[in-house]
């Protein structure tokens, strides 16, 4: 690795550029590919394997292993179908990944949130949030497995439109093609579509999207506000009449680029709070997580109704089945520090995201959470059951003096209604 540019090699790629796309891989960890080749394990010859990949990609000659298949089961029913490359694959996609991202994202509309530097889904929440007070129509926007859809020319084509590197281009078209390895080692090949968990997968369906939707929409319908996230959308109309023409114009636009909308999870929504009278028929939808629909909330001058988002039903679901599985009441061999420094991080990541609007509907959770953790005493000091109410208020007055111990404390700070 001691020269930094490719010497009497067909394509200039740096070697700099190679080390910097593995510290990006080695950060974002993961799960072996095909090879069952671990992070670790591809360290242990990091100079080697990041010269092979260097070498092969400079010379033209670096061609994908197969990406393995994990089906992921969907809550709604049905699996979603991930591609897990190989490390050293995931190093040789950040490199063409991050020379995209450099050339897009200037030209990038300033309402696409997605895998994108200083922005994410809380972003694009949260501006959904003020277009929803300010609109009264929402089209709840959703492409029907848009990762597996994706057609190859017009990928090639959207790519080719801001790269002139003919390496991107090339390796981009191999990594497209590339088939998927099922369990059973049976090779899956493809015709269309882009793996969903590779590493230069995300700015593929950004930049696919920017075309196909962001400046189809900005120049047809320019007057017309949006938030996207990937492939997920929501278009903000004001009134009833533009939202089912831009409905109607939206499902030419998809057709048009190999996409499709799916019939029942694309809908036209009304933003109905105390102010906006009459109803209809759908009168919420779901975003990157958060439930928006009409609920009380306090304000300045008190509590009003407000079309407002709050953590989904369905996240509020999943968050509880984790809960649940940690099984907190039969890990009675820790201390509470061992406790805190397991849970902590997951509950902390919860209450950042989803805590960050209406966060109240976080804590019959997080009140669950310490419902569980009064089991855990039950069980770790059993033996002084006959003086177990001395016990339980002399545990919570010590950890009182520490109200951050656990994270989930800073909002729900009543250990002792639990018991």
């Amino acid at each position: 690795m001691d020269e930094l540019k490719a010497s009497g090699k067909p394509f200039d790629i740096s070697k700099w550029q190679v080390m910097e796309a593995w510290e990006k891989v080695r950060a974002n960890k993961g799960a072996p590919g095909v090879d069952a080749v671990s992070i670790a394990e591809f360290e242990k010859d990091l100079q080697g394997n990041l010269y092979k990949i260097w070498n092969r990609m400079s010379s033209g000659c670096y061609f994908p292993p197969p990406v393995r298949l994990v089906e992921i089961p969907k809550a709604q029913g049905g699996v979603r179908t991930l591609g897990v490359p190989t490390v050293g694959d995931r190093v040789a996609q950040t490199v063409v990944a991050l020379v995209l991202e450099r050339k897009v994202e200037p030209i990038f509309h300033s309402d696409s949130y997605g895998y994108r530097p200083g922005r994410g889904a809380i972003d694009a929440v949260g501006t959904c949030r003020v277009r929803c007070w300010k609109y009264d129509w929402v089209i709840d926007l959703d492409i029907k497995v848009f990762f597996d859809s994706v057609p190859w020319n017009l990928m090639l084509r959207a790519v080719g439109s801001v790269c002139d590197l003919p390496w991107v281009l090339l390796y981009v078209k191999r990594w497209l093609s590339a088939p998927l390895q099922e369990a059973d080692d049976t090779l899956r090949e493809r015709t269309m579509g882009t793996p969903q968990g590779s590493a230069v997968s995300p700015v593929l369906a950004n930049l696919f999207m920017h075309f196909a939707f962001d400046m189809w929409l900005t120049r047809s319908f320019p007057h017309v506000s949006f938030e996207r996230y990937a492939d997920d959308a929501v278009i903000h109309c004001r009134s009833l009449t533009e939202a089912r023409v831009m409905l109607s114009a939206l499902e030419e636009r998809m057709s048009g680029v190999g996409l499709q909308l799916h019939p029942d999870k694309t809908r036209i929504v009304y933003c109905k709070d105390g102010n906006r009278k009459g109803s209809f028929e759908q009168e919420g939808f779901t975003f990157l997580g958060f439930d928006f629909r009409e609920r009380t909330v306090d304000g300045r001058t008190g509590l009003f109704r407000s079309f407002s988002p709050a953590a989904s039903v369905a996240a509020l679901k999943r968050m509880g089945k984790v809960v649940r599985s940690w099984r907190l009441h039969r890990w009675v061999q820790g201390e509470a520090r061992d406790l805190a420094d397991w849970i902590n991080p997951v509950v902390r990541g919860w209450m950042q995201y989803y805590g960050a609007y209406n966060k109240s509907a976080l804590f019959p959770l997080l009140k669950r959470i310490n419902a569980y953790m009064v089991r855990w005493l039950r069980g770790k000091y059993r033996r002084l059951r006959r003086s177990w109410s001395a016990t339980m208020r002399a545990w919570w007055d010590a950890v009182e003096r520490a109200p951050r111990f656990f994270s989930h404390w800073a909002w729900v700070d009543e250990p002792a209604r639990v018991w």
